[in-house]
């Protein structure tokens, strides 16, 4: 018999429940692909969660794509305002979203788009591998904190001589 393992969240879904509520959902309807609202809220999670500045995003693209990228175009990309103030909407070239995903280190914007139209974006081999040899340092910090309050704990119930 297998073990069931339990959820850290209990909203967590495992890939076999997202591949079968993607198979259940009915065929498409009116505007279900006008993502750019997800898309923009990726991207702003995606900047906020990067430890680089928009200055320093946009350097890193333009070395990636060979082209100039500037802040204001990743503001004019990330920005609600537009619609609100008349002016045209600005949309992140598809080509570019690759670069972007690679310089602040998220794959969500891309996430995004492959959800959409039911497809799953995993990150690569390498990534997680990061990941878990990020997890495995948080556990040995986890540990050590444990273990100084074990002491902590023995020194002030222990009897004194």
């Amino acid at each position: 018999m297998s073990k069931i393992r339990r959820r850290i969240d209990e909203n967590q879904h495992t890939i076999f429940e997202l591949i079968k509520d993607l198979s259940s959902s009915p065929s498409s309807s009116r505007g279900e692909f006008k993502i750019i609202d997800n898309l923009r809220d990726a991207m702003r999670a995606a900047i906020k969660a990067s430890p680089l500045s928009r200055y320093q995003i946009a350097g890193e693209m333009s070395n990636l794509l060979s082209e100039t990228i500037t802040k204001e175009q990743i503001d004019s990309w990330t920005r609600e305002s537009d619609r609100i103030n008349g002016r045209p909407e600005r949309h992140i070239p598809a080509e570019y979203l690759p670069a972007f995903c690679q310089v602040t280190g998220s794959t969500d914007p891309l996430k995004v788009m492959g959800t959409a139209c039911g497809i799953f974006v995993m990150p690569g081999p390498e990534a997680l591998r990061a990941e878990i040899q990020k997890i495995d340092e948080e556990i040995r910090e986890a540990q050590a904190k444990k273990r100084k309050r074990l002491l902590f704990l023995r020194e002030m119930v222990a009897p004194s001589a």
